[in-house]
Protein backbone atom coordinates (compact mmCIF):
# COMPACT_ATOMS: atom_id res chain seq x y z
CA UNK A 1 0.00 0.00 0.00
CA UNK A 2 1.31 3.11 -1.12
CA UNK A 3 -0.02 5.54 1.48
CA UNK A 4 2.27 8.31 3.23
CA UNK A 5 -0.61 8.97 6.26
CA UNK A 6 -0.36 4.77 6.81
CA UNK A 7 3.15 4.76 6.86
CA UNK A 8 3.57 8.01 8.83
CA UNK A 9 1.02 6.66 11.60
CA UNK A 10 2.34 2.87 11.37
CA UNK A 11 5.39 3.77 13.27
CA UNK A 12 3.91 5.53 16.50
CA UNK A 13 0.80 3.11 16.51
CA UNK A 14 3.31 0.11 16.07
CA UNK A 15 5.64 1.79 18.81
CA UNK A 16 2.44 1.82 21.13
CA UNK A 17 1.24 -1.51 20.20
CA UNK A 18 4.38 -2.90 21.34
CA UNK A 19 5.01 -1.44 24.68
CA UNK A 20 1.13 -2.45 24.94
CA UNK A 21 2.18 -6.10 24.31
CA UNK A 22 5.15 -5.31 26.93
CA UNK A 23 2.86 -4.38 29.15
CA UNK A 24 0.53 -7.12 29.17
CA UNK A 25 2.92 -9.57 29.53
CA UNK A 26 4.07 -8.74 32.55
CA UNK A 27 0.85 -7.28 34.04
CA UNK A 28 -0.14 -11.42 33.48
CA UNK A 29 0.59 -12.91 36.40
CA UNK A 30 -1.91 -11.46 38.70
CA UNK A 31 -4.23 -9.34 36.45
CA UNK A 32 -5.89 -10.40 33.14
CA UNK A 33 -3.18 -10.90 30.24
CA UNK A 34 0.25 -12.67 29.79
CA UNK A 35 1.70 -14.44 27.12
CA UNK A 36 -0.50 -15.13 24.60
CA UNK A 37 -2.47 -12.10 24.92
CA UNK A 38 0.69 -9.63 24.59
CA UNK A 39 2.06 -12.05 21.64
CA UNK A 40 -1.30 -11.00 19.73
CA UNK A 41 -0.67 -7.18 20.28
CA UNK A 42 3.00 -7.43 19.37
CA UNK A 43 1.80 -9.90 16.40
CA UNK A 44 -0.77 -6.88 15.60
CA UNK A 45 2.08 -4.17 15.69
CA UNK A 46 4.13 -6.41 13.14
CA UNK A 47 0.95 -7.09 10.63
CA UNK A 48 0.19 -3.40 10.71
CA UNK A 49 3.92 -2.78 9.39
CA UNK A 50 3.74 -5.40 7.72
CA UNK A 51 0.52 -3.72 5.53
CA UNK A 52 2.21 -0.32 5.58
CA UNK A 53 5.62 -1.26 4.42
CA UNK A 54 5.33 -4.38 2.67
CA UNK A 55 5.80 -8.13 4.09
CA UNK A 56 10.21 -7.53 3.07
CA UNK A 57 9.83 -4.42 5.74
CA UNK A 58 8.12 -6.60 8.08
CA UNK A 59 11.11 -9.75 8.30
CA UNK A 60 13.50 -6.75 7.98
CA UNK A 61 12.19 -5.00 11.22
CA UNK A 62 11.37 -8.21 12.96
CA UNK A 63 14.93 -8.91 12.69
CA UNK A 64 14.84 -12.66 13.59
CA UNK A 65 13.08 -15.14 11.21
CA UNK A 66 9.81 -16.28 12.60
CA UNK A 67 10.27 -19.39 12.97
CA UNK A 68 13.42 -19.28 14.39
CA UNK A 69 10.66 -16.94 17.30
CA UNK A 70 9.05 -20.07 17.31
CA UNK A 71 12.08 -22.26 18.66
CA UNK A 72 13.82 -19.98 20.88
CA UNK A 73 9.87 -19.85 22.47
CA UNK A 74 9.20 -23.47 22.56
CA UNK A 75 12.79 -23.18 23.43
CA UNK A 76 11.80 -20.66 27.00
CA UNK A 77 8.61 -22.30 27.71
CA UNK A 78 9.79 -25.55 27.82
CA UNK A 79 12.86 -24.69 29.97
CA UNK A 80 10.70 -23.17 32.94
CA UNK A 81 9.43 -26.74 33.13
CA UNK A 82 11.84 -29.09 32.56
CA UNK A 83 13.96 -26.64 35.36
CA UNK A 84 12.10 -28.01 38.63
CA UNK A 85 12.90 -31.57 37.67
CA UNK A 86 16.85 -30.69 37.81
CA UNK A 87 16.26 -29.88 41.60
CA UNK A 88 13.76 -32.94 42.08
CA UNK A 89 10.55 -31.21 41.89
CA UNK A 90 7.26 -31.62 39.93
CA UNK A 91 7.52 -30.41 36.03
CA UNK A 92 6.15 -27.05 36.07
CA UNK A 93 6.52 -26.07 39.60
CA UNK A 94 7.46 -22.66 40.29
CA UNK A 95 10.45 -21.46 41.21
CA UNK A 96 11.61 -17.52 42.05
CA UNK A 97 14.95 -15.72 42.51
CA UNK A 98 14.42 -12.45 44.31
CA UNK A 99 17.14 -9.42 43.22
CA UNK A 100 18.00 -6.98 45.71
CA UNK A 101 19.40 -3.81 43.91
CA UNK A 102 20.43 -0.54 46.10
CA UNK A 103 18.13 1.56 45.86
CA UNK A 104 15.17 -0.10 44.17
CA UNK A 105 12.59 -2.29 45.68
CA UNK A 106 13.31 -6.09 45.67
CA UNK A 107 12.84 -7.64 41.90
CA UNK A 108 10.87 -11.15 41.71
CA UNK A 109 11.51 -13.20 38.79
CA UNK A 110 10.53 -16.65 38.12
CA UNK A 111 9.85 -19.71 35.82
CA UNK A 112 6.05 -18.65 35.44
CA UNK A 113 7.18 -15.68 33.60
CA UNK A 114 9.97 -17.26 31.54
CA UNK A 115 7.03 -19.30 30.39
CA UNK A 116 5.36 -16.58 29.63
CA UNK A 117 8.02 -15.02 28.24
CA UNK A 118 8.20 -18.40 25.88
CA UNK A 119 4.16 -17.97 25.01
CA UNK A 120 4.89 -14.62 24.00
CA UNK A 121 7.56 -15.74 21.31
CA UNK A 122 6.10 -18.28 20.04
CA UNK A 123 2.94 -16.54 19.43
CA UNK A 124 4.62 -13.50 17.89
CA UNK A 125 6.72 -16.26 15.80
CA UNK A 126 3.45 -18.13 14.89
CA UNK A 127 1.41 -14.85 13.73
CA UNK A 128 4.09 -13.67 11.81
CA UNK A 129 4.92 -16.78 9.78
CA UNK A 130 0.98 -16.94 9.23
CA UNK A 131 0.85 -12.98 7.96
CA UNK A 132 3.61 -12.97 6.27
CA UNK A 133 2.60 -16.44 4.37
CA UNK A 134 -0.51 -15.23 3.33
CA UNK A 135 0.83 -11.81 2.61
CA UNK A 136 3.26 -13.20 -0.34
CA UNK A 137 1.26 -15.79 -1.89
Amino acid sequence: MNSLILRTSTRLVMTLLLMFSLFLLLRGHNDPGGGFVGGLMGAAGFALYAISDGPGAARRALYIDPRTLIAIGLLLAVSAGLWPLVIVDPFLTAHWVSIDLPGLPTIDLGTPLLFDLGVFVVVVGVVQTIILAMWEE
